[in-house]
């Protein structure tokens, strides 16, 4: 045996061990870190299209004229997309109806890349597959879904 082929057994041993802790990581871990990354991007961009408990002016604007969806009123858009900001996030970070939440979500985020911001496709695509990963796999076990389904499980 060279001293070049037992470099390679080494490295290949080594990557071995390293694919086999990656491998050993817990499923709930990558659904929880799915649930805080989608929730977060949407829960700050509905907390800077209110204050207090007011839709901002400048919300209706954006809503009106850069936004500008059809068949929606810009108005009601306004109100519709900023309770849907803040409620799916928090569904996601409770974990309960995450799935849902998740799904909600994806809509909204298909809507902004067809009529808002086609070109933003690459991290559009970057939100739905942490929001697809979520309505495919579920919350994982550090979720109030769990805990319910674990509850009535028969």
């Amino acid at each position: 045996m060279t001293a070049a082929t037992t470099s390679l057994n080494g490295l290949a041993g080594l990557v071995q061990r390293v694919i086999a802790l990656m491998s050993s990581l817990p499923e709930w871990v990558i659904a929880v870190a799915a649930r805080v990354a989608v929730a977060g991007v949407f829960w700050t961009s509905a907390r800077l299209k209110v204050d207090g408990f007011a839709l901002k002016d400048s919300t209706y604007f954006l809503f009106e004229y850069e936004y500008a969806l059809p068949l929606i009123p810009s108005d009601w858009a306004a109100v519709m997309g900023t309770i849907a900001e803040h409620v799916f996030p928090i569904m996601l970070i409770l974990g309960l109806g995450t799935r849902f939440g998740a799904l909600g979500l994806l809509v909204m985020t298909a809507v902004i890349q067809t009529f808002v911001y086609p070109g933003a496709w690459n991290l559009h695509l970057l939100w739905a597959t942490g929001m697809l990963y979520l309505i495919i796999r579920g919350p994982g076990v550090l979720s109030l879904d769990h805990l319910i389904a674990k509850r009535y499980a028969a």
